[in-house]
């Protein structure tokens, strides 16, 4: 079985810190970093099943979602080699207005 590379763009990044701290205020900062490595863990997964999730009609082609504790969601681009996390959305943001806003950076 081919195993991609799992990349996470900066906005990822971002997406992560800015949820730790979320979390951190809201509960504790112990709870935060549990849920965190779960979010990892499941970005990482991608790495040997790389086609699930729904494939999603944007400006970036092959951008995928994919649920994650019913509370995240998970977008990402498959390539040849890797899977690139393009952002991770927590709660009820707009998915159909950030998604028309990506762009390939």
């Amino acid at each position: 079985m081919k195993s991609y590379e799992v990349l996470f763009r900066p906005p990822a990044r971002k997406d992560l810190i800015s949820l730790y701290r979320y979390i951190s205020s809201q509960a504790s900062p112990q709870i935060a970093a549990n849920y965190l490595e779960r979010l990892e863990q499941a970005c990482l997964k991608l790495s040997s099943l790389p086609q699930r999730g729904t494939l999603f009609p944007s400006r970036l082609p092959g951008l995928r979602s994919m649920g994650f504790e019913r509370r995240a969601t998970i977008l990402f681009c498959v390539g040849t080699e890797t899977v690139e996390i393009v952002r991770i959305l927590h709660g009820g943001r707009d998915l159909r207005t950030l998604i028309e806003n990506l762009s390939g950076s």
